[in-house]
């Protein structure tokens, strides 16, 4: 495992354009706004802007830059790799309210720029593999393959409630949501080093190596005269997706008619879904399999990006 670093002078470490190195990391070949529905999105795109296009998207409280090492694998296969900032992540523009429905919206607005209604292939990684996969299951057409990275939530069945404990349970949530809204209205992200920015978000990320965390903080956080914060909007919550259940994604996988990949990692982690492999098997699309890493956790193109690479890659073919 590589060493902590402990200097925290002024531009300590980082390379010109202030970011942290890591071994692999490329910057993307290209960065530009593209407007959504009322929310400006930021995308990223590595490779060759002729090449054919792969569109990647990220999971829940990351950003595009979280593939920095693993979408160069992809671009110097001859793809055109293009991701982007979820709204209220990254360099994309903070909404007043968000949904699940919001950032499919979003989805839709950057494939009709990149792919202009041709079918392309598709990989997405944690939450952004279970929005492709219900993008997939309602517009099949602008799909030429699927690979999911462990983004296929699943849920164990609970006992039934009674109806009046139901409408219990919705009130409280309701609440729940509303006093958030109330504490994050005028709320920022908790300032710290570039180092301690990185050791917490070590907390959700164990298995990630603190070099890749530092370089998580420079390319999703900014620096102010206080110390470094994420760019990710103090509003967003866990669970944050509604209206929306963990077990539609998994339902929604037998009428897939595209290719389907899933790539699970079997290490369990708390921004992981939880879900045992052997449960995904029966919702397999026809032509769909699943691949699961024993030694790898949640953020499968992270810890292993040359495996999964070879994964994707022999799976989508060749660009031409």
């Amino acid at each position: 495992m590589p060493t902590e670093s402990t200097d925290e002078s002024p531009g300590a470490g980082l390379d010109p354009h202030g970011e942290s190195p890591f071994p692999g990391a490329r910057r993307p070949d290209r960065h530009y706004d593209l407007p959504g529905h009322g929310v400006r999105l930021a995308v990223y795109e590595w490779g060759d802007a002729a090449a054919p296009p792969l569109m990647m998207m990220h999971g829940g409280f990351d950003f595009a830059r979280t593939f920095d090492v693993f979408a160069p694998l992809l671009a110097d296969a001859g793809w055109r790799v293009v991701c982007w900032d979820q709204r209220g992540h990254g360099n994309s523009e903070h909404a007043a309210l968000y949904s699940w429905d919001g950032d499919m919206r979003d989805t839709l607005a950057v494939f009709d720029h990149v792919a202009g209604g041709r079918p392309i292939p598709v990989v997405g990684h944690s939450k952004g593999g279970a929005l492709m996969a219900q993008l997939a299951d309602a517009q099949p057409f602008r799909f030429r393959c699927l690979a999911n990275m462990d983004g296929i939530p699943y849920k164990r069945n609970i006992p039934d409630v009674a109806e009046h404990e139901r409408t219990t349970m919705l009130a409280k949530d309701l609440a729940g949501w509303l006093d958030s809204r109330r504490r994050t209205a005028t709320a920022s992200r908790k300032p710290g080093t570039l180092d301690e920015l990185a050791k917490r978000r070590g907390r959700m990320n164990p298995r990630l190596p603190h070099e890749w965390l530092r370089r998580l903080v420079t390319t999703g956080g900014f620096e102010s005269d206080d110390g470094w914060r994420w760019k990710i909007d103090p509003a967003l919550r866990f669970g944050g997706f509604g209206p929306w259940r963990p077990e539609w994604t998994l339902m929604r996988l037998p009428g897939l008619p595209m290719p389907f990949l899933g790539i699970l990692g079997a290490q369990l982690e708390e921004m992981g879904w939880g879900t045992p492999p052997h449960k995904v098997a029966p919702y397999m699309p026809l032509d769909g399999h699943c691949e699961v890493l024993d030694d790898v956790g949640h953020f499968v193109h992270i810890e292993q990006p040359e495996r999964v690479a070879k994964l994707v890659l022999d799976f989508i073919g060749d660009p031409s």
